[in-house]
């Protein structure tokens, strides 16, 4: 697992860049992915520490994803933040999910959590 990377799965581009950089401030490495049969082929290679989620994507659902992820061991330590505005299916997922959050999500709200989720820094890795 890349314990700095971040992987955005977020069909809308704005929002994926917005992400993007309030990952960033938090010292996340990052990837945007907008489709989501490529988020499926990118997961077969990639262990992100973190994975961002839209729900709504095109050619594969976030939640046929997610489900994926949780299925697939390697992921036992990524943590998954479902960011939708469909409040319905956000019910209905929370528990498989790490958290949930309701769009819209401010660049403050996703750089905080994203420091909260963040891998401490030990005297070793500060010093590589």
């Amino acid at each position: 697992m890349n314990e700095r990377y971040a992987m955005i799965i977020e069909d809308n581009e704005d929002l994926a860049i917005i992400f993007a950089e309030a990952l960033q401030a938090a010292g996340f490495e990052t990837g945007i992915i907008q489709d989501g049969e490529r988020a499926v082929k990118e997961l077969e290679t990639t262990q992100p520490r973190i994975i961002i989620l839209d729900l709504h994507l095109p050619h594969v659902s976030g939640e046929e994803i997610l489900k994926g992820i949780r299925a697939d061991p390697r992921f036992e330590d990524t943590r998954v933040i479902i960011a939708t505005a469909d409040p319905r299916m956000a019910d209905m997922l929370k528990d498989e999910a790490d958290l949930v959050l309701l769009k819209p999500i401010s660049f403050g709200q996703l750089r905080d959590l994203a420091s909260r989720l963040a891998p401490e820094k030990t005297a070793s890795s500060q010093s590589e």
